[in-house]
């Protein structure tokens, strides 16, 4: 593109080095994104990321989307933005929560976790933390919607065993052994402590039409991550003016404002987790406050300041009281 034309290159980074922080993942997405003029990240984390990759450039950051070559002195502009909110999901007005809750066998407060089931998403401490909720009361339940990352293939067909071994071979040149999950099954933990009453797993691809139900019924988003990425979880919550529960890792600290949008819990410790699930049902975040934090992660906000437009000039980063 930069050889064709004289049009500005934007790389939008989610991350820069994987979690799984593979030697040779690094060399090909520095490879892949070196020849960008501006870069957005979501997280500080990522800057410091993207500023490690590249030891040898220079970089300015900037919230408002301004770049300007002449008083930049040569550093190239990175744009801090937020995660914006998923406009092809909506709430469905008529969609009737009690009949599914019945319909599922779902108590009056509902934790929801939603996506692939990985393990640095920290199901395994989420389910053991539930398990001193459900000790202290007994209007609780636990929704799970997910399928095992490594396990979404049906047995027995060529197609599978051709994706296996494309599989198989990717987690040798990307993954560590410490890090391969082709045995992590944290929904096991559901039968072991006893939860089969108080649980109820989705384990299979749900369509977009109905996100909207699993949303909808829960009370509050749990991602309790052992490190972590702007998640696309948490703004798909947003979404549905639920709010989250999250780990003090990765961009989370910056995203989250006690009773505004959701708690913030230490990662990796279960009865900090299982403490901080009990406050939220004691002191719950109400959905009218998620839907004014959402106003603010529009994608017409985000693409003003993409544009680099006047209007972008007066948004500011997100934690700035609203």
């Amino acid at each position: 593109l930069k050889q064709l034309s004289s049009c500005e290159v934007i790389i939008d980074l989610h991350f820069v080095i994987q979690k799984e922080k593979s030697s040779l993942d690094k060399k090909l997405t520095k490879m892949g994104i070196r020849n960008a003029d501006t870069y957005i990240v979501h997280a500080m984390k990522t800057y410091e990321e993207l500023r490690e990759l590249f030891p040898e450039r220079t970089f300015v950051i900037t919230r408002s989307g301004e770049r300007n070559p002449d008083t930049n002195n040569g550093a190239i502009p990175v744009i801090k933005l937020f995660h914006p909110i998923y406009e092809l999901y909506r709430p469905d007005p008529d969609f009737d929560v009690q009949d599914f809750k019945k319909e599922h066998g779902l108590k009056q407060h509902v934790f929801l976790f939603f996506g692939f089931i990985r393990k640095y998403k920290g199901l395994h401490h989420a389910i053991k933390a539930f398990e001193q909720v459900v000790a202290q009361r007994d209007d609780v339940s636990f929704l799970i919607c997910g399928e095992l990352f490594w396990n979404t293939l049906t047995p027995g067909s060529i197609v599978t065993r051709l994706k296996k071994g494309l599989f198989s071979l990717a987690k040798r040149l990307l993954l560590k052994a410490s890090d391969d999950e082709k045995n992590y099954n944290p929904l096991a933990m559901i039968d072991e402590l006893g939860l089969q009453q108080r649980t109820k797993v989705i384990s299979a691809f749900i369509p977009n039409e109905d996100v909207h139900k699993y949303f909808q019924a829960a009370d509050v988003s749990v991602l309790f991550y052992s490190r972590a990425t702007p998640s696309g979880i948490e703004s798909l919550s947003y979404n549905f003016n639920v709010p989250v529960l999250t780990t003090n890792t990765g961009h989370f600290p910056e995203t989250i404002q006690a009773g505004k949008n959701g708690y913030i819990t230490p990662a990796n410790t279960v009865e900090a987790m299982a403490e901080t699930m009990l406050h939220f049902l004691e002191n719950p975040v109400p959905r009218e406050n998620v839907a004014r934090y959402k106003n603010k992660l529009s994608w017409k906000a985000y693409a003003a300041a993409i544009l680099n437009d006047e209007k972008s000039k007066t948004f500011h980063h997100l934690k700035q009281t609203a």
